[in-house]
């Protein structure tokens, strides 16, 4: 029985102090609001005010309805302004998956202007090493999924974002040092360093090593970036990583890349998300921005 405007009426009458400038800061007619008012005391059997002259005095009934009014209206007018913001795309969030392991500190370069440019919106970025990407993309557990390998499915689509070469990454002390290029046999004695990922999904056994049934002396895995280039500085060990990271880190560490085979191994970096979520302004303002801190200098 109780509606938004019977709150929002006993709030404009105890601000503005009659029933005539009530009506007016709600754009209705003294009749228009009377009537509403009354309506309602007959649904409950009760009064809300008596009339002392020109002036409105609140029964018990009232202050109560009144005070709820006070309590409930900024509840109520929060919500519309949210809901407001959501049709506008400027509330909400956006869950970032990543598949892309080395790809984080191109992330952030990519997170911050979003966040700039899009206030109201959180996002959240899920980084597990062995996440299931496509699956939580499917169940709607990420918006964006950020991979080196796109599986096409009818429902997803994946955009390009920039491309990359997968290089090695060796010590200025290791004996590979120097070399244009490296051969899969010439890793026969080398510590190779990879992310914990199946081998499955590690470009340096599928499109390098295994095609030539080689394998390195010793396969070690660690989970961060930092650490594995540290060990390849110190020369424990080699590992594939894109090239413009790579460089990257050359500028403090005494390290340096080599071409993997003549040709060597290219990949790109893609987004990927639901069909059904291509006019979604928060997904389209992360991939436009993405491509435009593409971090390639290779």
């Amino acid at each position: 029985m109780i509606e938004k405007i019977h709150l929002s009426i006993l709030r404009e009458i105890d601000r503005r102090g009659s029933l005539t400038a009530a009506a007016g800061s709600l754009n209705l007619t003294q009749s228009a609001l009377s009537h509403t008012m009354k309506k309602l005391e007959r649904q409950c059997n009760i009064n809300l005010w008596l009339k002392d002259g020109r002036n409105i005095r609140l029964t018990e009934a009232g202050a109560y309805l009144l005070e709820q009014a006070n309590r409930l209206l900024p509840q109520f007018e929060r919500i519309d302004d949210t809901l407001r913001q959501f049709a506008n795309n400027e509330k909400g969030s956006l869950r970032v998956g990543m598949e892309c392991h080395p790809c984080y500190q191109w992330l952030l370069k990519v997170v911050q202007p979003f966040l700039a440019q899009s206030p109201g919106v959180d996002i959240d970025v899920k980084q597990r090493f062995q996440f299931g990407g496509m699956a939580a993309l499917f169940n709607v557990d990420i918006d964006l999924l950020i991979t080196p390998d796109p599986i096409q499915k009818e429902r997803i689509v994946f955009e390009p974002v920039f491309p990359y070469e997968l290089v090695l990454v060796v010590s200025r002390h290791n004996n590979l040092n120097g070399l244009s290029h490296v051969t899969p046999a010439q890793l026969s004695d080398q510590v190779l360093l990879t992310y914990p990922v199946e081998t499955a999904r590690l470009d340096i056994f599928q499109q390098f090593l295994l095609p030539a049934q080689c394998m390195p002396a010793r396969h070690k895995t660690l989970e961060s970036t930092d650490i594995i280039l540290q060990m390849v500085a110190a020369n424990r060990g080699v590992a594939a990583m894109p090239k413009w990271l790579a460089l990257d880190y050359a500028k403090t560490l005494p390290i340096t890349v080599i071409r993997l085979g003549d040709s060597g191994i290219h990949k790109h970096i893609y987004v990927g998300y639901r069909k059904q979520e291509q006019q979604n302004k928060h997904i389209q303002t992360f991939i436009t921005l993405a491509k435009n801190h593409a971090q390639h200098p290779d």
